[in-house]
């Protein structure tokens, strides 16, 4: 049972929509599931969404199709949004196999099965350098939309031609916070945070040439940046992203 369930259940005992006696009766089946799931090789933490808000989420990366549909399906059990990230098409089959109203979106290489979460309160804006960064973009695109926020996208905007994010300056600041996704030297967080006054968070990509380092060019680039308000997740880290704006989202 999540917070936000618990709330209306009690909202729904105090204006007499439903009988003490009934929400008893839920309230003793929740605290009675078992929170762990032992599956042998994982143990699916159901409890999760109880204290974070939100279902665990299934790192697609070193698990076979297998592994992933059966975690998939002990998630899903429980009626909780389903997310895999790093999933492969072969994946997304087995998925589906057990889940048929589960979805893959291509470019994030994510698998989800959407359920009712409490909305967050503006708008995510998520931004990206170059169409190369897609990929982790639309990775936090997904998580963030999957948890209940309203999400624009604003792609292709990076600073070798910086009069292409200057025009979208009402957009952005029309933003509750900012997702920003940027490779090689890593340069636009510290652009658009100049021109808000909300949290943007910054993601390096391993997208670039050799000095680059596989995306270590850009973390340093957005860790040094002058801008206020900036914070940097990890290298490629869209889920990272997506998650922690929509907890500001919804504060």
């Amino acid at each position: 049972m999540s917070p936000e369930q618990l709330r209306q259940l009690l909202d729904d005992v105090q204006a007499g929509r439903r009988p003490a006696a009934d929400a008893h009766q839920t309230l003793l089946g929740a605290l009675r599931a078992e929170p762990l799931a032992n599956l042998g090789f994982a143990r699916v933490d159901h409890h999760r969404s109880t204290r974070q808000g939100f279902p665990e989420v299934i790192l697609g990366l070193g698990k076979t199709p297998q592994q992933i549909a059966t975690i998939a399906s002990a998630i899903a059990e429980r009626d909780h949004p389903l997310l895999v990230t790093r999933a492969t098409p072969e994946a997304f089959e087995a998925v589906q196999a057990r889940i048929p109203d589960a979805q893959y979106h291509d470019v994030a290489q994510a698998i989800t099965r959407p359920r009712p979460v409490p909305p967050g309160r503006g708008t995510i804006t998520l931004v990206s350098a170059g169409t190369s960064d897609l990929p982790v973009a639309e990775e936090a695109g997904v998580t963030a939309e999957l948890m209940g926020n309203t999400v624009e996208r604003i792609y292709d905007v990076g600073v070798a031609g910086i009069h292409r994010i200057l025009r979208e300056r009402h957009r952005l600041e029309a933003a509750r916070v900012l997702i920003v996704v940027a490779g090689m030297e890593g340069a636009l967080p510290s652009v658009a945070a100049g021109l808000v006054h909300v949290p943007v968070i910054a993601v390096p990509t391993s997208i670039g040439y050799g000095t680059s380092f596989g995306g270590l060019a850009a973390l340093l680039g957005m860790l040094n940046s002058c801008a206020n308000g900036v914070t940097v997740v990890n290298i490629d880290n869209g889920f990272g992203a997506g998650c922690v704006a929509s907890m500001i989202n919804h504060l």
